[in-house]
């Protein structure tokens, strides 16, 4: 659920990178949202900016099938027939992994969406929110791939062509597989690995495998897994997928059911209890244990690069060796940044936003729940002080913002209108413009970087000393980690559900979806995911009444809907909407 912030901002590109000198297609224009400032708009509801295209019917639901495999997605259609609409609106989440497109932010802002060579640019402000989700109308790139839309009530149909597999070349020593094919094809990142919508011979299978990928033929297309490739390129003009695999054996791709890792499988009902329950149509896993005696320690699950960037929850929760891992907070899809608090090892890799619930804890102790927010300044020498508005954040605001060697080796702009100053050893060494920090400047050690947004102004030049101050305005913001969500649900064993005062709006709190959660009664750590039965899922009071029942005393919402996950042992028993979605971080249990 990485919309669940009052604002957009565009960065940068995902797991998939195509490159096209193509020219691009232009996007229909979209129904208007809210003016929020600084050049970034709320989503409107569908109900109602959807009215505004007149004359236009509007069809939605929540179940997508793609080259007949289904999953949940919210989608919707305006416009035409059963089979012809005037604008498809898809979550950028499905687009990405689901289909193969990919994704980067040009300079000023802007997406820039690429699939086999067709390029389509789609304007910041004309990206919207279905429901919890980043939303583009995808038509355009679907009709010039010949993608087969339909639909059928609430159920979505897109079916590939189906290309075929022309002939498997090698490059860079075996470690980049090029597929040559005939045509586009859907690229969807699933289960244990790759399903491409193409068809191949024998032989070219044999020949995939002799590579070291599992390559099988699967439902019209071909199954690969194997060694994770390290990115995905598609390429048009002649059509081509590019798989550049590790530079060793590296990560195989384990998304597929297997047993419990047999380390996890010692502690269960010992250590560790895991239950799984139906109550009041909620589908609850709840993973429990007491963090004061166990052999298990919680952390969080963060990538290898910075704070730019999404990994699947198995990812993360291999690359740090947790046995148990749950998604953690809000980040922005498309720029792929952190949205809220984000404490590890006692250093604020991401600051607390809109005094959001967090949750904030000690190794072998119980966490704390609250609401949190930081309180800072930079004074110079000659009197003048200027208040910090955030630290390390992918949330965009008016005024002055610090970035630390925490947030990456680069910081790249996020608003329209930047500049700043970098600081060494308290003094201004450098100032910047804005040109230079849209294509991005550098964060060495010890450097500190004071940006100005929103007509902010920075009254500083080289040689002037500066003091910074910071402090939390809770005791938890003091903790070794901390991980941020929101709303707070329960504190003290009393609901304090309070959406707007911490930014949430009316519809989101009104909505139902997957959620994840994580509580404590008072002797142990819960980490909890729900999904409906039969529904979407609960709202946020309903959950919060639910963890009541539970016996709960403290719970924070985390990021919900396609990212909630949970992985047990190397197994993912839940995928919120039916498919492992990215994510920016999570929360492990790990030896």
């Amino acid at each position: 659920m990485p919309g669940a912030v009052p604002i957009l901002a565009l960065l940068a590109p995902g797991l998939l990178l195509a490159q096209s000198a193509a020219p691009p297609v232009a996007a229909p224009p979209p129904p208007q949202g809210v003016d929020m400032g600084m050049g970034a708009r709320r989503p409107a509801a569908a109900a109602t900016w959807t009215a505004a295209i007149a004359g236009e019917a509007e069809h939605g639901g929540r179940e997508l099938r793609i080259d007949a495999r289904s999953q949940q997605a919210r989608w919707l259609w305006l416009g035409g027939d059963h089979r012809n609409p005037s604008q498809l609106w898809l979550p950028l989440e499905v687009l990405q992994n689901q289909l193969g497109v990919a994704s980067r932010v040009r300079p000023g802002g802007d997406l820039e969406l690429d699939w086999f060579g067709t390029r389509l640019e789609v304007p910041s402000a004309e990206l919207r929110s279905l429901d919890d989700e980043v939303a583009v109308n995808a038509l355009a790139l679907l009709r010039v791939g010949d993608v087969r839309i339909e639909r059928r009530g609430a159920l979505l149909l897109l079916d590939g062509v189906g290309a075929n597999l022309l002939q498997v070349r090698t490059g860079n020593g075996g470690r980049r597989i090029v597929l040559d094919l005939d045509g586009p094809a859907l690229v969807r990142s699933g289960e244990g690995g790759l399903q491409i919508g193409v068809r191949a011979r024998a032989d070219q299978l044999a020949a995939l495998r002799a590579l070291g990928l599992q390559a099988s033929a699967a439902g019209g297309g071909i199954d690969l897994s194997g060694p994770r490739p390290a990115r995905v390129i598609t390429l048009g003009a002649p059509a081509r997928l590019v798989l550049d695999l590790p530079p060793t054996a590296g990560e195989v791709d384990t998304d597929a059911a297997g047993p419990l890792d047999p380390r996890l499988t010692a502690l269960l009902n010992r250590e560790l209890r895991w239950e799984r329950l139906v109550r009041a149509g909620v589908r609850i896993n709840a993973v429990q244990i007491d963090p004061r005696t166990s052999s298990l320690q919680l952390r969080p699950l963060t990538g290898n690069r910075g704070m730019e960037g999404l990994d699947s929850l198995r990812q993360l929760a291999g690359r740090e060796g947790a046995l148990v891992a749950v998604n953690g907070g809000f980040f922005n899809r498309v720029r792929r940044l952190p949205l809220g608090a984000l404490r590890v090892d006692g250093r604020w890799l991401s600051g607390p936003i809109l005094n959001r619930g967090v949750m904030a804890w000690e190794r072998g102790g119980l966490p704390q729940f609250g609401r949190l927010r930081l309180e800072g300044s930079v004074a110079g020498s000659d009197g003048q002080s200027l208040a910090l508005v955030a630290l390390n954040s992918g949330f965009v605001q008016r005024g002055v913002s610090l970035y630390t060697t925490e947030w990456g080796p680069f910081y790249r702009a996020l608003s329209g209108e930047e500049t700043a100053i970098r600081l060494r050893n308290g003094l201004v060494v450098e100032r910047l413009d804005g040109a230079a920090l849209t294509v991005g400047v550098p964060l060495p050690a010890g450097d500190e970087l004071l940006v100005a947004r929103g007509g902010a102004t920075l009254p500083w030049g080289p040689g002037d000393p500066l003091t910074l101050r910071q402090r939390p305005s809770e005791a938890l913001g003091q903790a070794s980690f901390v991980v941020g969500g929101g709303p707070l649900l329960l504190q003290d064993g009393r609901q304090v559900l309070n959406g707007p005062a911490e930014g949430f709006s009316a519809a989101f709190l009104g909505q139902g979806a997957p959620r994840t959660v994580v509580a404590s009664d008072g002797d142990r750590l819960w980490l909890i995911t729900l999904q409906g039965t039969v529904d979407e899922g609960p709202t946020l009071s309903e959950t919060a009444a639910l963890l009541l029942d539970l016996g709960l005393r403290d719970a924070l919402n985390l990021d919900g809907g396609s990212s909630t996950g949970l992985v047990m042992g190397g197994t993912m028993p839940v995928k919120g909407r039916g498919v492992a979605g990215t994510i920016h971080h999570g929360i492990g249990l790990v030896p």
